[in-house]
């Protein structure tokens, strides 16, 4: 049989499926495989009924279907299953042959994954595919990296299943050598997880402090929808809140406050302690995921430990307006510490990181789409070798008018008691870097003290390292100094 398929994608949970079929709305033939192979032909005869993907059951039988040079995508469990399935299915393919691993892959896997099927001649993508459900289904913002050769043979069907921004641009291109894509769709999962604390932030601030209801505070996020926060997640916020149960009740009072995560998030904040590259606001944000999860303990401690009652009094439609602000503000430092972190990267990885580009590619089908990209992108076609984006003249101005908002909210949350861990970081991180002498050197001072580490002096030349004998009792000799 000649082979017909455009593009081989293996693995058929809810993602997989709906790539597929928004391939086949493309004009793209799909052949598909999957573990349990029951699920090929139960895909078959009804997601896929009518259309023109074909269904293999086996590695072999699906090799045979592919056009040369054959791509294979996989959407499988990131880690061992990835392993697994490139060793099943080598065999099967020739050099030239692409593999592209689609799901949430820690980068340095994929860097290790490039080298390896590199030296048998194979090409590997590894890309992020960022838009859940909705977003596989209608247009994913997709980040591609790995072998650059393997590009211009996925480029049209990647481009062509994309979302796209206002003028047709697809919300894809090629990120980078090796893991470049997979950690860009890191940094994006991190920087999701701030927006989400920080929504939730102000979510508190607004029930407990204001003591509004989930119907109020779904008109707010509507109302908020239409100006400097217009994304996504506000979107589908003010939709939760709208959302009643069975009862007529709001669904969002019954869920328990524990949150779960996968791990992406997680591993943006090692690696920025790996570079380090203070991305606080995203630590605050994995660590907040933690906190909850301690339920039992948070309720015995509401027992125990007592603080001042939650109640904020006042105007409140001025104190909303702070508390969007507040978010504002810190929604830019959260973004600015992301490209921070990305730049960190592409110097110790080598990779060519375009800034716009990756703001362009997060512009539409991504959780964290939004209209705030669109000024990203504006601030680095300004200046491509922007250093910070709290540098830039528009973001500069958009904090000069969110600030007092920022610290109001900030100080009234301490005052009564309520947690604002991402808002407060946020603040803390833009005041300390616009801080030109923070207090460390008397922590050099102290490390010297204790374990004779060295310090630099402000009238020498950096780089030339002095050692005190503190107590007269020490002696001369120091350790050696280096950064961790």
């Amino acid at each position: 049989m000649e082979p017909q398929a455009d593009i081989a994608l293996i693995g058929l949970a809810v993602m997989g499926q709906n790539l597929i079929l928004n391939m086949n709305d493309h004009g793209f033939t799909v052949a598909v495989f999957n573990r349990t192979v029951a699920k090929v032909d139960e895909f078959l005869a009804r997601e896929a009924k009518g259309t023109k993907v074909i269904g293999a059951h086996s590695l072999a039988e699906l090799a045979g279907m592919l056009k040369r040079p054959r791509r294979v995508m996989f959407m499988v469990k990131a880690g061992k299953a990835v392993d697994e399935l490139i060793e099943e299915i080598l065999p099967f393919l020739e050099k030239g042959d692409i593999i592209i691993d689609g799901g949430n892959s820690l980068f340095d896997d994929t860097t290790r994954r490039t080298k390896y099927l590199a030296e048998k001649g194979l090409l590997f993508i590894g890309t992020g595919v960022s838009g859940g459900e909705e977003g596989a289904r209608h247009g994913p913002s997709i980040m591609p990296g790995g072998n650059k050769e393997a590009w211009p043979f996925v480029k049209d069907i990647f481009q062509g299943i994309a979302a796209k921004v206002e003028d047709g641009t697809p919300c894809c291109d090629w990120v980078g050598d090796s893991g470049a894509g997979h950690y860009v769709k890191m940094v994006h999962n991190g920087i999701e997880y701030g927006d989400m604390q920080l929504i939730c932030e102000a979510y508190q601030l607004m029930k407990d402090g204001l003591g509004m209801t989930p119907a109020e505070m779904q008109a707010v996020f509507t109302a908020w929808n239409k100006t400097e926060l217009d994304s996504f997640l506000i979107e589908i916020t003010s939709h939760i809140f709208a959302y009643n149960d069975v009862d007529g009740q709001p669904l969002v009072d019954k869920i328990l406050d524990t949150a779960g995560q996968k791990g992406t998030g997680k591993w943006t904040v090692i690696n920025s302690a790996d570079l380090g590259i203070p991305v606080t606001l995203i630590a605050e944000a994995v660590y907040a995921r933690c906190v909850s999860a301690l339920k039992e303990d948070r309720v015995a401690a509401s027992k125990i430990l007592k603080g001042p009652k939650p109640k904020i009094s006042g105007d409140r439609a001025a104190f909303v307006e702070d508390i969007r602000l507040a978010l504002y503000a810190s929604k830019i430092v959260s973004y600015a510490q992301g490209y921070m972190l990305m730049r960190a990267a592409a110097k110790e990885y080598t990779w060519n990181l375009n800034y716009g580009g990756v703001a362009l590619m997060w512009r539409g089908g991504c959780i964290i789409r939004s209209r705030f990209l669109g000024d990203i992108k504006s601030a680095y076609d300004r200046n491509p070798n922007l250093t910070n984006l709290l540098l830039d003249k528009f973001f500069k101005g958009e904090i000069k008018k969110s600030q007092g908002s920022w610290r109001r909210v900030i100080a009234t949350a301490a005052r009564r008691g309520i947690p604002t861990p991402a808002f407060s970081t946020a603040l803390n991180f833009y005041d300390s870097y616009r801080t030109d002498r923070l207090p460390a050197n008397l922590l050099q001072a102290q490390r010297d003290y204790f374990g004779a580490h060295t310090y630099e002096r402000v009238d020498q030349p950096r780089g030339q390292f002095f050692h005190t004998n503190w107590t007269g009792k020490g002696g001369v000799t120091s350790s050696s100094t280096y950064s961790v």
